[in-house]
């Protein structure tokens, strides 16, 4: 009996981590916004114990802070936090660029599927669907750090990736331009790589990650 209400506590709260950090990944929670336990209770249906368990779990993690008796603040992207990990993004993925400009077979490869990342995000801006679009950018500069075959830069750039979905959310909600911006950036990329052009590369994305995630903070 006592194992299986444990068991359902604990799914309860996953569900309850799992809607609220969705949140504030696609920015619909958006940093500096407080948010209260009855608000996700009573928007999830369960009871305020799990929704407990999750913004506990969630401040550990870093996005949410906790106030007693008043909920729990969505912590906003701090502008040291933006520069480096833009820093990180450009470093590891101009390295892989590099890399597999040496490698024409896989350098072929890797353009086909940005293209096909590319039309994906375009059918997600069309369609008006932030969260996918987000999802999809991120998708596009994954591809590109996978294809560098490092299993360690690899792996220290997904830990970047839910970082970049929350920035990519925050520079281009409600912005229509930012967004065709993004996408017309990504092309541009696309084709720097596609003529094995590394340093072209490197300066294009320099520029694309400054643009959309410093620029629009201050247009």
């Amino acid at each position: 009996m006592s194992s299986t209400s444990g068991a359902s506590a604990c799914s309860a709260a996953d569900l309850v981590y799992r809607h609220v950090k969705e949140r504030v990944l696609t920015g619909e929670l958006e940093g500096g916004r407080m948010v209260s336990e009855g608000e996700i209770a009573a928007v999830l249906t369960v009871s305020r114990t799990p929704v407990r368990e999750a913004f506990l779990r969630l401040e550990v993690e870093g996005w949410l802070r906790l106030f007693p008796k008043r909920g729990a603040l969505v912590v906003p992207v701090a502008p040291r936090e933006i520069d480096e990990v833009l820093d990180a993004r450009a470093l590891l993925e101009t390295h892989a660029v590099a890399d597999v400009a040496a490698r024409p077979h896989d350098l072929d490869a890797l353009v086909g599927e940005l293209d096909d990342a590319i039309a994906v995000q375009r059918k997600t801006h069309d369609d008006g669907d932030l969260p996918a679009f987000v999802a999809a950018d991120a998708e596009f500069h994954r591809l590109i750090a996978d294809a560098g075959g490092n299993s360690l830069l690899t792996g220290f750039y997904r830990s970047l990736r839910e970082r970049q979905q929350r920035m990519t959310a925050e520079s281009v909600r409600g912005r229509s331009a930012a967004a065709e911006s993004v996408l017309a950036e990504h092309r541009t990329l696309r084709d720097l790589i596609a003529a094995a052009d590394v340093e072209g590369f490197r300066a294009a994305l320099v520029t694309h990650l400054d643009d959309t995630h410093r620029g629009g903070r201050t247009r």
